[in-house]
């Protein structure tokens, strides 16, 4: 198998326990990045969010890449959009009055924003907030534009209020929107189009690459996709078990640098 791209998703995964990148996986990146191999990080965060990694990484400039959103785009780290799938004015509608139903707090995500549309703001807001580095604004449901580019909406709350909502989300709903819920504390929606490994698939396509040539990493249910994309699906030690099922590999978990132990076996 002939790899020349891989994916990595971030928490969970690039990440270890402690939300650190270990030196390990950063030695073992950059060795497979000297062989001449891409590798693309791939993240529910916006690209604000996933930075600090790039930078510890080393990885930068117009020949590079990352998928953000959970697949909702693929960009160049020189600022050019190669894909974006994005949520309509209706979706939005329709979802933040599901959330209403639900009790949850509700908001959306632009490139460069969070509109929170509880004036209460969630707890959970503030730290994403923090984590993705994106400005918090509270907007009420009215005074949304219809003209907002939105790259995804989150139902964000207290973990058995999320559990409960995912559990009753409309069949329709979810054939309609791709709907995920990657942390205990929050639920995804994106366009059914997006995903990682649909949008890991389209950048592959532009790259010249077809499957084969790719090797996916990750943990988590926003991961399934990928892993089931690329010719090579690693599962981390620490997945959960569709995940695992799926993979090509099962690698040591994030506690013991699992992307370190999967790269240097196959790549170095």
């Amino acid at each position: 198998m002939d790899i020349k791209l891989v994916a990595i998703d971030i928490d969970g995964t690039l990440l270890n326990e402690k939300h650190q990148l270990a030196q390990a996986t950063i030695d073992a990146i950059t060795a497979v990045r000297q062989k001449g191999i891409k590798v693309v990080l791939a993240s529910g965060r916006p690209l604000t969010g996933v930075q600090p990694y790039l930078d510890s990484l080393n990885i930068s400039g117009a020949d590079e890449f990352a998928l953000t959103f959970n697949g909702a785009m693929a960009q160049t780290l020189g600022g050019e959009i190669l894909v974006h799938h994005t949520l309509s004015y209706d979706d939005f509608l329709e979802t933040e009055m599901l959330s209403r139903k639900f009790g949850v707090h509700f908001q959306l995500e632009t490139v460069d924003t969070i509109y929170a549309t509880n004036r209460d703001l969630s707890p959970y807001t503030i730290g994403e907030s923090y984590l993705v580095r994106l400005p918090v604004k509270y907007r009420a449901p009215e005074d949304i534009s219809r003209d907002l580019v939105i790259s995804k909406v989150m139902m964000i709350d207290d973990p058995k209020l999320i559990s409960n909502a995912y559990q009753n989300i409309p069949a329709d709903l979810q054939q309609q929107l791709y709907i995920v819920q990657s942390e205990p504390f929050f639920i995804e929606i994106m366009s059914k189009q997006a995903n990682k490994g649909k949008t890991l698939g389209e950048l592959a396509e532009k790259l010249g690459y077809t499957a084969d040539n790719v090797m996916a990493l990750g943990d988590q249910e926003n991961d399934l996709t990928m892993i089931k994309y690329a010719g090579l699906g690693v599962a981390m030690g620490n997945g959960i078990t569709e995940v695992k099922d799926a993979a090509s590999f099962v690698t040591k978990p994030n506690t013991e640098n699992g992307v370190a132990y999967a790269l240097e076996k196959y790549l170095l």
